[in-house]
């Protein structure tokens, strides 16, 4: 008997809960356990905080006899009324004391069969199907992406098997040697290396290298664990809360195949760009960029800068919890958030920014000859191409007017004579 149920039986579901029929004499009719009827109502209700026509949302133990006025501080359209008929009150009322209907935490879980819902003004749960279907292929889509291991198990992998790879040891050596402290088989750390999770890449295994890969590996994702509470819906719910806080955007721009790479960080806001040459495409690269940073703006100022960055589910960003923290207080520096999967539009400011360097670096060219001062050069022509987002003006000036020329100089910021500008591959030609 299938637990996974048809988008069909769901609206069936609905509509039998909506009939107050119970889970046994639902499952009778689906063919399904009952067990299975209680957690998918369970796993996929709304809580909806919603009243009805002429009264508010209102879930105070005393709204029927409160007569209290001028509750808000702020000036209420309702001034004749008692404040218990505003959305307001429960939110500005000193007395408030949350009264919770019992019928929500216990079968059937749901307000939809219930005849006083159209009238109740408490918090009340629903079970709609579509919105079910949804989160279950969701979830289902999730557990499929990723790896099934934290970043504090990453972190503790590294520590034992880098610095071993860097002494000449084989992959089968160390595993052999520790695999009591390991916990994982031989091929996991190969897919880890594989994935660029660690410190040591495949170039780092002198036979490995030498064989030619067979097939096409299917990549490895961020591990999906760092993703709770920072994807892109918890994104959208920071920025609400904190409308007026700058948005940095990151991401990483590849030459060739295994060679060095581009992170790139956006200020969105100005339009001013940076890019850091890396070796390698790890999260080490990225998290040692950003204590380089930290170091030379100074804690203050890298807070200011940085309050919360958005990045794709790439492995090199599979290690939030090092962007976000330094080693001494305040320890907290940054918040990172990321995109929905396959939605490279939801940070598209980078992504049209993008384009800049791929005039001066096309798609296909190696950066294994570049250093960072050839880097830094390409990005203050770039930063200095003037947009007319920006009221013509460049991302330089417009960055310049914001934080001071001071802060532009500590990141190797430097402007570059409109005449000057020089936007194609020979740029870098030596």
């Amino acid at each position: 008997m299938s637990k996974f149920l048809s988008y069909e039986e769901r609206l069936e579901l609905q509509k039998y809960l909506k009939e107050s029929l119970s889970f046994k004499e639902i499952s009778r009719r689906l063919e399904k356990n009952p067990t299975t009827i209680s957690r998918e109502v369970r796993k996929h209700r709304i809580e909806a905080a919603t009243g009805y026509p002429g009264f508010p949302f209102n879930c105070c133990k005393k709204r029927y006899n409160c007569r209290l006025k001028s509750v808000c501080s702020n000036p209420c359209t309702r001034k004749a009324n008692y404040c218990r008929l505003c959305s307001n009150c429960n939110q500005s009322c000193s007395e408030f004391i949350e009264e919770i209907c019992a019928a929500r935490f216990h079968a059937p879980y749901v307000c939809n069969g219930c005849k006083t819902a159209e009238k109740c003004t408490l918090t009340k749960n629903f079970y709609d199907a579509e919105h079910a279907h949804l989160k279950a292929h969701e979830t289902i889509s999730m557990s499929r992406s990723g790896l099934c291991v934290s970043e504090n198990e990453i972190i503790r992998l590294n520590k034992i098997i880098s610095p071993l790879i860097g002494k000449g040891q084989s992959v089968n050596q160390i595993y052999i040697t520790h695999r009591d402290e390991l916990m994982c088989s031989e091929k996991t750390i190969y897919n880890y290396i594989d994935a660029c999770l660690f410190d040591v890449r495949n170039i780092d295994l002198p036979r490995k290298v030498k064989f030619r890969e067979r097939f096409k590996k299917p990549e490895f994702k961020v591990d999906k664990g760092c993703r709770i509470g920072r994807n892109y819906e918890a994104f959208g719910s920071f920025i609400e809360r904190n409308s007026d806080t700058a948005v940095v955007q990151m991401d990483s721009v590849i030459g060739s195949k295994g060679g060095k790479c581009l992170l790139t960080v956006h200020f969105v806001d100005c339009s001013l760009m940076l890019a850091f040459l890396r070796d390698a495409n790890t999260s080490k690269s990225v998290t040692d960029i950003f204590n380089q940073l930290d170091q030379a703006l100074g804690k203050e100022t890298f807070s200011t800068l940085f309050p919360v960055i958005l990045t794709d589910n790439g492995s090199e960003f599979s290690n939030p919890k090092a962007i976000e923290y330094r080693e001494f207080p305040p320890f907290c520096r940054t918040k990172v958030f990321y995109c929905d999967a396959g939605s490279p539009y939801q940070k598209g400011a980078i992504e049209v920014n993008h384009e800049l360097i791929r005039r001066v670096l096309p798609k296909g060219t190696s950066f294994n000859e570049l250093t960072q001062e050839d880097i830094n050069l390409m990005m203050n022509h770039i930063n200095s191409y003037k947009r007319k987002k920006l009221n013509n003006r460049s991302p330089y000036e417009t960055f310049s007017f914001y934080h001071g020329e001071e802060i532009l100089h500590k990141l190797g910021c430097v402007p570059v004579a409109a005449s000057d500008i020089m936007l194609k591959p020979v740029l870098l030609k030596k």
